[in-house]
């Protein structure tokens, strides 16, 4: 069992962290027709627009209450009021999705209250879903933001079903967790569907962010799960949730609807596949489909070529909670050694990583220990690149941001097919390494017999 610490220092050294109201409104994003707003300064907001832009290279929609430093002390009423009638006017959006700050929380402002006042005031907003998170960014992180962000959707639009409804057998809600990219839903959507079940994604990022370009511009997202579609997910026969994060949302979901619910957490590796396979065939009543029983075979064969190449390295891993057991445990099972590990917020999964202790830290702390334990590979985000080559290892991007590398969003690993990718990229990075730095290759030996120098022969 690891012990989880966090270390009592100053100030975080590139931070691993992203923010909690970036988090939160990645989460509306996720809906159709949405604009999420940030209530807090402008600063605020363009960072996290900044993030957005450059891991996804879309245009990402996203709104602030430009709160200054008179309207903090004075309270943001009135640039609440006048952001969402902004936006009313501009976009028609059919869903605003309001994420606080740290600068307006502290200030303590009451952002449910001015939502009545405004509503009351503008009966023209009676019919647009307006959905506060409280997600002050001087506590917890991204992944937090986003599982608050889900819960208050859960609670604010799925309507509670009549006691005498009848539930769709094939319908089915997934919570997808924020460490799952537009790429591993539509995997999953797929998976799902070859048991003839009928998904629904709350959020559905594999409609907003997959990288298509819509036939006209559209200032809201393009794409995602409508809100007429979510008031109806109480009346689907299972939940699945994928993530320890969205635990709370199934609950959530199972005492408003009565909809039971089935938590995976993690669809990275051999075995939680076989689970998830199993418990798709036992709902739908049909057996596991072909194409999946020679994926399964793919990746016990590839596992196999790999575990040569990653058995026995030692890794240094940075990521949010869910990423993180995501990516160690496949690891392990691999035959790796997570040697370090730092992550970004509490979580139940941390104490069950295979390492004895994991640091609730910044990236300063990750390539310390990395360098001290001899790791063979760094795995993280974009901002650890710099720490990669100060240690001359490998380097492998995993979650977000990742801006210096395109299709951040059609990453997949989840599933037979998505794991056996990732333990393709991951073993081909330590071959590619090794053949670089340490050992000769064909192309780079040479000999010499007699002050001649002999080349190995060509090969066709």
């Amino acid at each position: 069992m690891a012990i989880v610490t966090t270390p009592k220092k100053a100030c975080a050294v590139n931070p691993l962290k992203m923010s909690q109201p970036i988090g939160g409104a990645f989460a509306f994003m996720g809906l159709r027709g949405a604009m999420p707003l940030l209530h807090g300064s402008q600063g605020c907001t363009s960072f996290g627009l900044t993030l957005f832009v450059r891991h996804f290279k879309e245009a990402v929609p996203l709104q602030t209450t430009a709160m200054s430093e008179v309207a903090t002390v004075l309270g943001g009423y009135e640039n609440v009021e006048q952001a969402i009638l902004n936006i009313y006017n501009r976009t028609k959006p059919e869903i605003i999705g309001i994420c606080s700050t740290g600068v307006t929380e502290t200030k303590g402002d009451d952002v449910d209250g001015f939502i009545r006042l405004i509503r009351e005031k503008h009966p023209q907003l009676a019919r647009v879903p307006l959905v506060y998170v409280s997600t002050p960014d001087f506590k917890d992180a991204f992944q937090d933001g986003w599982e608050k962000t889900v819960v208050r959707m859960v609670e604010g639009l799925v309507e509670t079903p009549a006691a005498d409804v009848v539930r769709d057998p094939a319908r089915v809600n997934v919570l997808p967790g924020c460490h799952l990219t537009p790429g591993d839903l539509d995997e999953i959507r797929t998976i799902v569907e070859d048991f003839g079940l009928k998904p629904s994604f709350l959020p559905d990022l594999a409609g907003s962010l997959d990288g298509h370009i819509p036939d006209e511009f559209t200032p809201t997202t393009i794409g995602g799960i409508g809100v007429d579609e979510i008031a109806t997910m109480g009346q689907a026969s299972w939940t699945i949730a994928i993530g320890a994060q969205m635990q709370r949302a199934a609950e959530t979901m199972q005492a408003r609807t009565g909809v039971p619910f089935r938590l995976f957490e993690r669809l990275c590796g051999l075995l939680p596949n076989d689970q998830f396979m199993s418990f798709l065939s036992e709902i739908s009543g049909r057996p596991v489909p072909l194409k999946y029983r020679r994926q399964r075979g793919q990746l016990a064969d590839a596992m196999l070529d790999a575990h040569f190449h990653i058995g026995g390295r030692r890794l240094a891993i940075g990521a949010e909670p869910d990423l993180l057991f995501d990516l160690s445990s496949m690891l392990h099972e691999m035959g790796a050694q997570v040697a370090a590990a730092v992550t970004t917020t509490q979580s139940p999964v941390l104490e069950r990583i295979k390492i004895d202790e994991v640091l609730i830290s910044d990236l300063e702390d990750l390539e310390e220990r990395a360098k001290a334990r001899d790791c063979d590979l760094l795995i993280t985000h974009s901002h650890g690149r710099q720490a990669a080559a100060r240690l001359n290892i490998p380097f492998y991007r995993a979650g977000f941001p990742m801006f210096d590398r395109l299709g951040a969003g059609h990453l997949l690993s989840v599933g037979y097919r998505g794991t056996r990718n990732l333990i393709f990229d991951i073993a081909n990075l330590v071959i590619a390494d090794r053949e670089q730095n340490h050992q000769p290759t064909l192309d780079s030996w040479r000999t010499t017999d007699a002050g001649l120098q002999v080349r190995p022969p060509q090969l066709h």
